[in-house]
């Protein structure tokens, strides 16, 4: 039996191996939307970790990281029982956002997944955004100036417009909160992906992308509202409670 290992090279590229099991795959055997976005997360999380940021030692300083955005290139998802190395590192942030870089690599070294997120650094007690300058004033770690090309689409905002209409809804239980009280980011996902008809369910997607707004809570009722765009072949998606909205997101696929 081969052991799954993590690791920093030497350009402080966070490396996580693992393989993909069972209960991460839809019927199509393909690691699903919601898995893509808990192993990103995850693995960027225990970058932080690894590097002395732990969200204790976080939380002691009063803050937290919150991912905020994400935009995935899809070149093939990975698949069941696949064994592969997920790798994050840094990029130079921005005023108000971290700014963090994935790839997902197949055992022959070959892209499976790139993409780039946003995270914005959060006062736990004011629950308000703080500027990135006030965590490099804590000095828990030496800021990067690092930035790559990268083959996803740009992490911005998505604009969802008109012509929408309600494709799923459903109330938030137990299951979807996670530790820090909130509906995880990964649980959004599985959210997009249960509003799709099969008629796009079944799609090969090339690009994902979301943005998180305001959090769904618990026994909230989340009505997640879409459009087609067959010529440019995107779907966008929106998904709201009484409060506001809580996520928009965008599929692209190729025939």
């Amino acid at each position: 039996m081969g052991e799954f290992k993590q690791w920093h090279n030497e350009r402080m590229e966070f490396n996580n191996e693992t393989m993909v099991y069972f209960s991460q795959c839809g019927a199509n055997k393909k690691m699903s939307l919601g898995e893509l976005l808990k192993i990103t997360s995850d693995t960027a999380v225990e970058d932080w970790a690894e590097r002395g940021m732990s969200r204790e030692v976080l939380a002691n300083h009063g803050v937290a990281i919150l991912v905020s955005r994400c935009s995935f290139r899809i070149h093939k998802m990975p698949s069941e029982n696949e064994r592969i190395v997920t790798r994050t590192w840094e990029e130079k942030s921005e005023p108000l956002q971290f700014v963090r870089a994935y790839e997902i690599l197949g055992a022959d070294g070959t892209k499976r997944v790139s993409g780039i997120s946003t995270w914005l650094l959060v006062d736990i007690n004011a629950r308000k955004i703080l500027p990135i300058k006030k965590f490099d004033e804590m000095n828990l770690r030496v800021p990067t100036d690092r930035k790559s090309e990268h083959d996803c689409f740009n992490a911005g905002k998505i604009v969802v417009g008109e012509g929408t209409e309600l494709w799923d809804e459903r109330v938030i239980k137990h299951s979807d909160i996670d530790s820090n009280s909130h509906t995880n980011n990964a649980r959004y996902g599985a959210f997009v992906a249960d509003a799709l008809s099969e008629k796009y369910f079944s799609k090969n997607f090339t690009d994902f992308r979301i943005n998180y707004a305001k959090e769904a809570m618990l026994g909230e009722t989340l009505r997640i509202f879409g459009k087609a765009d067959e010529e440019s072949k995107k779907l966008s998606l929106v998904g709201q409670t009484d409060a506001g909205i809580s996520f928009e997101a965008e599929l692209f696929w190729k025939d």
